[in-house]
């Protein structure tokens, strides 16, 4: 899709367009959202001072979110060499800093080492290297990603097969609990400084489809000490979505 027709459609977002060009343009595809909700007391040790964590109905929620990354594109270039296509997995949760909502991601695991670096050094965003793989069998995506112990960590695997179980793509309405955790646009981070930062992000509606997961392993959530049921409370599944990306700056 053109990048025009995206910006051009905005009356969807619950917060204002952010001020000043786009620098990167990615596509997320094959995209399960897993979402729990999850016991207080295991999440907020992950929470900055300076972010408040949101709650649905008095509880916080994780996601859970495998992808292929492609294409990662900066505004106005070709693709870099050895960074345009890869798997990424991320576990955020809800937050907001001074009444405007936004993601925490406790980490991004991504499969390009050269990412990476890259997202660390420029975003300050958790981003962490592991081992993964994607694949298509019998109508299901598999998923694997396993990252090994580092010092003082545990080690994170997540093993699974999903597929979108009705074809019916749908968006999410307002005040509702999948809008609430998907239509968001700006994320959160904080280098070893402690001071906060704030990307912008801007995107059509989120296509969503129902889908199924089956979880073969997962120790990547456990690895922050998280506290929730074994099997997700909601899952949707998006086969495509392009995203504009502004630069990460300080609040």
């Amino acid at each position: 899709m053109k990048n025009r027709s995206i910006l051009e459609q905005t009356s969807h977002r619950p917060i204002p367009m952010p001020d000043g060009p786009w620098v990167m343009k990615q596509g997320w595809n094959d995209l399960l959202f897993a979402h729990w909700p999850v016991e207080e007391h295991s999440l907020l040790p992950h929470i900055p001072p300076g972010l408040e964590l949101e709650r649905w109905e008095g509880r916080p929620w994780i996601s859970v979110a495998p992808f292929l990354l492609d294409p990662l594109r900066l505004r106005g270039m070709p693709p870099a060499p050895g960074t345009r296509k890869f798997l990424e997995l991320n576990v955020r949760t809800y937050v907001n800093c001074s009444g405007k909502p936004g993601i925490w991601f406790l980490t991004l695991e991504a499969s390009n080492p050269l990412a990476v670096a890259g997202a660390r050094m420029l975003a300050r965003l958790p981003y962490r290297y592991a081992r993964m793989q994607k694949g298509h069998q019998e109508g299901f995506i598999q998923y694997v990603s396993e990252r090994d112990r580092g010092l003082g960590e545990s080690p994170a695997v997540w093993k699974s097969r999903y597929r979108a179980v009705n074809p019916k793509v749908y968006h999410a309405e307002p005040g509702t609990l999948v809008h609430w955790l998907t239509e968001r646009y700006c994320l959160y981070s904080a280098g070893t400084d402690g001071e906060l930062r704030i990307g912008e992000i801007h995107h059509l509606p989120w296509p969503l489809q129902e889908a199924g997961l089956w979880i073969e392993e997962n120790s990547l959530t456990a690895s922050f000490g998280l506290v929730h049921d074994p099997e997700p409370a909601l899952l949707t599944y998006t086969p495509r979505l392009e995203v504009l990306l502004w630069p990460v700056l300080k609040i």
